[in-house]
């Protein structure tokens, strides 16, 4: 189930709640901490309670999971679909100002993210994609234009993004069995985009995320001929939607 229309339908609601966060982000904000011990801000509020009455109002109803009301979710419907939102991802980067966080909207069919929005209100910039339908970036000049990731040649240095605010010992172990490589430092589910628009060509994660974390980035680094798998080779996959954190996994800029 994926089309252009339900692609442009969900990538308007990304920028409604892009709108909210932008307002809220303009001026001081509470902070509350959640038990998990992550920040919540309004933002995060204001912008899922956008997002799950704008999904609720399109005329196939698909159950929805969403990172901010996790209880809600009575699982995935007779299709295996379900939409998967973060409403603010690297509410970390939020707090921060440095503009660095997203709106992740997903659809998951049997397992796997087969649409995504990815919209950085800040940056002013939208990355979509889709089963079928390509993979595209939206720049702040309102330039849309397809994306694809890149091959890497023998004689570059890898290009490797990274979390501004997760870095790990693994990672670095990781990173020096590579080899020649440069870091490019990045926040929230934008690191994944960048290997889909061919800025990157990998992004290892070993450490902990959730599923609303990668989902909508996912579907479009899928559709930009990129994939994402567990270190051990096997996809990440969204099929047990109760297990809510991903495994260690590594985007790769190539099928």
């Amino acid at each position: 189930m994926t089309n252009k229309t339900l692609l442009t339908q969900i990538e308007h609601l990304a920028h409604k709640a892009g709108e909210a966060i932008m307002a809220i982000y303009q001026r001081d904000f509470e902070i509350e901490t959640k038990a998990d011990q992550s920040p919540l801000t309004e933002a995060d509020k204001a912008a899922n309670d956008i997002i799950v009455a704008g999904l609720k109002a399109l005329p196939e109803a698909i159950p929805i999971l969403t990172e901010e009301a996790v209880s809600d979710f009575a699982g995935a419907d007779a299709q295996g679909r379900y939409w998967l939102v973060d409403p603010l991802d690297g509410t970390k980067e939020f707090i921060k100002k440095n503009g660095e966080f997203t709106v992740n909207i997903a659809l998951i069919e049997q397992g796997k993210p087969i649409l995504g929005v990815v919209y950085a209100p800040a940056l002013n910039a939208t990355y979509t994609g889709g089963e079928g339908l390509g993979a595209f970036k939206t720049d702040q000049n309102n330039q849309r234009q397809p994306i694809t990731v890149s091959e890497h040649q023998p004689e570059e240095p890898w290009r490797v993004v990274g979390s501004r605010s997760h870095a790990s010992p693994e990672t670095q172990a990781w990173l020096d069995q590579l080899g020649n490589h440069e870091l490019i430092p990045m926040g929230s589910s934008l690191k994944i985009c960048l290997v889909a628009e061919g800025a990157a060509h990998l992004y290892p994660r070993l450490g902990p995320t959730c599923l609303w974390d990668t989902a909508a980035a996912h579907a479009i680094v899928n559709a930009a001929g990129g994939k994402i798998t567990t270190p051990e080779g096997q996809p990440l996959t969204y099929a047990t939607p109760t297990q809510t954190l991903n495994p260690w996994f590594i985007v790769h800029n190539t099928q």
